[in-house]
């Protein structure tokens, strides 16, 4: 693998320090009682939000219609979350210094398996938090769940909620990005030496 590719192999894995400075997602929340809006932040270990009390207030909101209180010791995967990608940051690197192009598909198959198992499990945190309501709950329509839209745009009662990826995200996004650049930018250079090499085999 050409030293250019091995750059640009590093950078990838690097990219995925994104996701200790940023969150990964946001989940903005239109109420009367918030006309100003509420931003929940989804980080790789913790939950947070735009000001120091919004998670408080989510919750405040959510328990009037039943929902169980958010806290990020109730998710198990903000815990070892932080140690996959680390994984990821650690191999990445060492697959660029080796320098073998199967291993950067790999990484970057895995990559991209790790990310839809991610997206899966926050879509299953959203349906449980949406769905298993207290039936104490002073706000109960008959057969309405509450479950926030994993992307876009979604209507809650009188609740606006918008959910959307995070500059954290743009790492893995990169990470699969540039990999698969690697992968690509490296076989094709085999590829033309292996031209190269069987012309003069023929000479």
């Amino acid at each position: 693998m050409k030293a250019y590719n091995k750059v640009l192999m590093i950078v990838a894995a690097l990219s995925l320090g994104l996701l200790f400075m940023f969150p990964m997602w946001k989940i903005y929340l239109k109420a009367p009682q918030y006309p100003e809006g509420l931003e929940l932040h989804i980080w790789v270990n913790k939950l947070g939000g735009s000001s120091d009390h919004v998670l408080q207030n989510f919750n405040i909101l959510n328990h009037y219609i039943g929902m169980k209180p958010i806290h990020a010791d109730s998710f198990a995967e903000l815990q070892y979350m932080p140690y996959i990608v680390i994984f990821f940051i650690v191999t990445g690197v060492l697959v660029a210094l080796i320098g073998k192009r199967n291993l950067v598909m790999g990484w970057s198959g895995l990559l991209m398996i790790a990310g839809a198992a991610g997206i899966l499990d926050f879509y299953l945190w959203l349906v449980d938090f949406g769905t298993n309501l207290d039936p104490k709950a002073a706000i109960k329509v008959p057969g309405m769940t509450y479950i926030p839209p994993l992307l876009g745009n979604k209507t809650l009662l009188n609740f606006e909620a918008l959910s959307l990826p995070a500059l954290g995200s743009l790492g893995i996004f990169l990470g699969i990005t540039l990999s698969l650049l690697v992968y690509f930018l490296s076989r094709r250079a085999a590829s033309k030496e292996q031209t190269i090499k069987s012309k003069y085999a023929l000479v």
